[in-house]
């Protein structure tokens, strides 16, 4: 029997997207649990980087896993390109014999997201470009790897987005391709219910990635000094928090009843009593909300950043029916803005 510490000893996930990020996070904490991770994608020790101006690898990724207690095997993988996808799952099929999870968190869109315009005066190529990486990866990927799960009658599929409402987010083809993957989760949850197969979507909050480190021009090590230049980062969570989060879900011998849904990382959290790397308990959704309460009531102008938050939450309380209170106090505050 498993012990505690090391309860997907056995087990094998396919973490699509592992070479940085909310993927790296969650490879390395599927192997803190004891899982065998392939870890997948396109950046590899001696090859040309897929991302511009970004140094890791999926070569590092497994390195972490192996070191965090699990077994990393790192298999360079395009996810647009179906005929790699076909062959990284037939490898997982002849090497392993089964698979457990597979989380898809292939993403490849923030040089292509082009903030404050609207749609019509948006880069179509470039839209086009983004729901290629971010959504038709994770169709193909999904396709290929759910029979190893329907063979067994068992297995989690996880999507991982950004925002844990339906809410608009601010750009057009970022808001479809974050809003796409929850419904892939949805509809593959559908279609796999008679299998006993979960899928489901999950988000992280402020994200304290390689990337967003960089930009605040800080380390792990001293990341509050961050905050000075953004209160927001106070929050901020490492990438190990949200993959704690799809540890504990894979280990939920419930985790079915969770079907379809979409979760963040704060209330899994809470859920199933887990905190970041440096024992916190990151809740960004009650720290957004809070945040919002204290522009609204406030006496001073709000700048732009305030505007921005405020619209944020407006296109998230307009959809939910228990919020209509709080929807027209939002954009009240926001017609009377200059």
């Amino acid at each position: 029997m498993n012990g505690p510490h090391l309860p997907l000893a056995g087990q094998v996930a396919v973490v699509a997207g592992a070479t940085r990020g909310a993927g790296r996070g969650i490879a390395r904490m599927l192997g803190a649990a004891g899982a065998t991770v392939y870890c997948t994608g396109r950046s590899v020790h001696g090859g040309r980087p897929a991302t511009a101006g970004r140094t890791e690898t999926i070569d590092e990724t497994s390195a972490m896993v192996t070191a965090e207690g699990g077994r990393g095997i790192a298999v360079r993988t395009d996810h647009t390109v179906e005929p790699e996808v076909e062959r990284l799952f037939e490898r997982v099929r002849a090497e392993q014999g089964r698979l457990d999870v597979l989380v898809n968190d292939v993403w490849g869109g923030d040089e292509l997201t082009e903030w404050g315009a609207p749609f019509w005066e948006l880069s179509t190529a470039k839209g086009l470009a983004m729901l290629e990486r971010a959504v038709h990866s994770h169709i193909i990927t999904s396709r290929h790897g759910a029979p190893l799960m329907v063979e067994r009658n068992a297995g989690l599929i996880v999507e991982v987005t950004d925002g844990d409402t339906l809410g608009y987010r601010g750009n057009l083809f970022y808001d479809l391709a974050k809003n796409a993957v929850i419904r892939l989760a949805c509809a593959m949850a559908a279609d796999l219910h008679a299998h006993r197969v979960t899928a489901l979507a999950i988000t992280p909050g402020f994200l304290r990635s390689e990337a967003v480190l960089d930009a605040f021009g800080v380390t792990e090590a001293n990341w509050r000094d961050g905050i000075k230049a953004d209160p927001y980062f106070a929050e901020s969570e490492t990438p190990c928090y949200v993959g704690r989060a799809v540890a504990a879900l894979t280990a939920d011998p419930h985790v079915a009843n969770k079907s379809g849904r979409l979760f963040s990382s704060w209330a899994l959290a809470k859920e199933y009593g887990f905190t970041d790397l440096d024992g916190r308990r990151p809740d960004w959704g009650t720290f957004f909300a809070r945040k919002v309460h204290e522009i609204v009531h406030r006496d001073s102008p709000p700048d732009e950043m305030d505007e921005f938050v405020v619209r944020t939450r407006l296109h998230q309380a307009e959809l939910d029916p228990a919020a209509a209170a709080e929807a027209a106090l939002l954009r009240t505050w926001l017609d009377r803005q200059p």
